[in-house]
């Protein structure tokens, strides 16, 4: 059997990478992910990828292509193509396209934070503001969930997929989800979809 043509660089604990290996898995599409601690994201041949030195990195052929939200756009365009991941129709698309946005404000600045805060290294970010960043952004999810079954309508899309590692983990960062029971039915919602695969706690 020949070698996945897809590969993905970026660290077993990282949400970033996470969002993009659960998509794989549930287009069920082959790969591999090569180790990239932040050594060898100093690197010349890391760099050389990914000029900004962050993960993930998606290889596919020929392809190279960094920050994990345009890596999911990418996969939906590509192998996804009308199912509704990356819908066609442009108000469906604007609201995946806003929670893309909080995925990489609000959430990536709160519960995404405070997680990186309390298992790895100190941000440097106050505590207060991230807890207040993550109540907000939690609230606003909480209620956009009561309307429907997922954060941009009645189907799973790329919003799900964006948001759900950082929301699932919140608690490692000493942000709880028991005020918000409609994001905990969604985290399980999203855990119960075909060919799911969970981000390690260690």
């Amino acid at each position: 059997m020949s070698s996945p043509s897809i590969t993905v660089y970026g660290t077993a604990l990282s949400g970033h990478t996470h969002r993009v290996e659960l998509f794989l898995h549930l287009l069920q599409l082959p790969f591999r992910r090569i180790e990239a601690s932040s050594a060898v994201r100093q690197s010349a041949e890391y760099l050389a990828l990914n000029p900004l030195g962050q993960i993930p990195v998606l290889q596919d052929g020929e392809l190279v292509l960094a920050d994990s939200n345009a890596i999911l756009v990418y996969l939906a365009k590509r192998y996804a193509a009308g199912s509704g991941w990356l819908p066609e129709d442009p108000v469906e698309a604007a609201q995946v396209q806003r929670w893309l946005s909080l995925a990489a404000g609000e959430i990536a600045f709160g519960p995404a934070r405070a997680r990186i805060s309390a298992r790895f290294y100190d941000t440097g970010m106050p505590p207060l503001l991230m807890r207040q960043l993550a109540d907000k952004v939690l609230g606003f999810m909480d209620a956009s969930l009561a309307k429907g079954g997922y954060l941009a309508g009645a189907r799973p899309t790329l919003a799900d997929i964006a948001c759900y590692a950082y929301i699932a983990h919140a608690p490692e960062g000493g942000i709880g989800l028991d005020s918000y029971p409609n994001v905990l039915a969604w985290i399980g919602r999203v855990q119960a979809l075909p060919h799911f695969v969970a981000m390690p706690e260690n």
